[in-house]
C-alpha cells in the first residue's frame, strides 16, 4: 500500500435501539420491576436524546464512551441500586431534586402534603405576623416538601399581585441529607434556610404551619420492603420505632411550643396509620383534625390546627 498505510477498519458502533433492547433484557433478568422505563430513562441519562428524537433515529449510534457507562448504570440498576441514585435527580411537583444515598427519594405520594400545604395558604388559613407566614419543615431529607411549597407560594401571590412573604426552615438530623437540600435551595429557593436539628431540639421562634414527612414504618416492616427501598433509603429515614408511631408522638408533643395562635401541624402518613395519628392529635387538644386522601385512594396527609 501506498506509504505503507492501511485503510482503518471501522467499528460498528452499538446503536440506540440495540442498547435499549440490550438495556430492557439485563433489567428483566434481575427482576427490576419497570424494566424497559429504566432502561429508557438510563439510555436518556446517558445520551441526553429525547424520546422523539430516539423514536425519530433509533438507528443513532453510541459512542464507546457512552455504550460504556450505559452498561455500567444497567448492570448497577440489575444490582437494585434504584434508578435515582444513578441518575441523581427526581422530579417531585414538576420540579427537579437532586438526592443521593443519604435522602429518601422523593414520591408522588408526598405531593398530598405539599398541596395541602399550598391549598391552606392560598385561602389565608396559615396564621403569620406583619405579612410573613413562616413554614417548618421537620425531617426535611432532600428538601423537597419544603422547597416546593415555598417554590410554588411565591408563584402564587405574584400572580394574584398579594402583599406579604412565605418563609421557610427545614430541619433535619442527618448532616448530609442537610447537604443535598442546601444544594436543592441553591437552584430553587435560595431564600430557605436549613438546621441540623433532632426535631425541635435547635429550633427556635414560631410558626404558622409544621409539616412533617417523618420515618413512619415500624422496625420489623422495614426487612420486608422493597430491595431499593430497604437497602438503599437510608434507613433513620424510614424507621418509626416498634409501632411506626414514635415521631408522630413526640411532634404532636413538642410542636405547640412553636406554633403559632392558629397554627397547622401537617404529617405524611402511612396508608393505614389516619386514625391512630388522629387520635393523637386529639388528645393533645388540636382541633380540626383532618384525614386527606392521595391520588390512589388511600389516606396520606393528617393535620389539626392548635388553638
Amino acid at each position: 500500500m501506498k506509504n505503507g498505510m492501511c485503510p482503518e477498519k471501522s467499528q460498528k458502533t452499538v446503536s440506540l435501539k440495540e442498547a435499549a433492547a440490550w438495556g430492557k433484557a439485563e433489567l428483566e433478568k434481575n427482576d427490576v420491576e419497570e424494566a424497559s422505563l429504566d432502561a429508557w430513562y438510563l439510555l436518556e441519562h446517558v445520551t441526553g436524546m429525547s424520546r422523539a428524537a430516539y423514536y425519530a433515529y433509533p438507528e443513532t449510534g453510541m459512542t464507546a464512551k457512552q455504550e460504556r457507562e450505559y452498561r455500567d448504570l444497567i448492570q448497577r440498576r440489575g444490582r437494585h441500586i434504584p434508578l435515582q441514585h444513578l441518575t441523581g435527580t427526581q422530579e417531585f411537583m414538576g420540579l427537579e431534586f437532586q438526592v443521593n444515598e443519604h435522602v429518601l427519594i422523593p414520591r408522588q405520594d408526598t405531593e398530598t402534603l405539599v398541596e395541602y400545604a399550598l391549598g391552606h395558604l392560598k385561602k389565608g388559613k396559615v396564621p403569620g405576623k406583619e405579612g410573613k407566614v413562616k413554614i417548618l419543615d421537620l425531617c426535611t431529607g432532600s428538601g423537597c416538601i419544603l422547597l416546593s411549597v415555598l417554590t410554588f407560594a411565591r408563584e402564587d401571590l405574584k400572580k394574584r399581585n398579594l402583599p406579604g412573604t412565605v418563609e421557610g426552615v427545614g430541619a433535619d438530623i442527618s448532616e448530609d441529607a442537610l447537604c443535598v437540600a442546601e444544594k436543592n435551595a441553591k437552584r430553587l429557593y435560595p431564600g430557605a434556610e436549613f438546621v441540623k436539628s433532632d426535631l425541635f431540639k435547635n429550633i427556635s421562634g414560631r410558626y404558622g404551619m409544621i409539616l412533617s414527612n417523618p420515618p413512619y414504618i415500624p422496625t420489623e416492616e422495614i426487612k420486608s420492603l422493597q430491595e431499593e427501598v430497604r437497602l438503599h433509603d437510608p434507613f433513620i429515614a424510614l424507621d418509626g420505632k416498634e409501632d411506626g408511631l414514635y415521631f408522630y408522638r413526640k411532634i404532636i408533643s413538642d410542636a405547640p411550643d412553636f406554633l403559632e395562635h392558629g397554627g397547622i401541624l401537617a404529617f405524611e402518613i402511612g396508608y393505614d396509620q389516619a386514625e391512630e395519628v388522629s387520635r393523637l392529635f386529639k388528645s393533645a387538644g388540636y382541633t380540626e383534625i383532618t384525614v386527606k386522601k392521595d391520588l390512589a385512594g388511600l389516606d396520606r396527609v393528617v393535620s389539626g390546627v392548635l388553638q
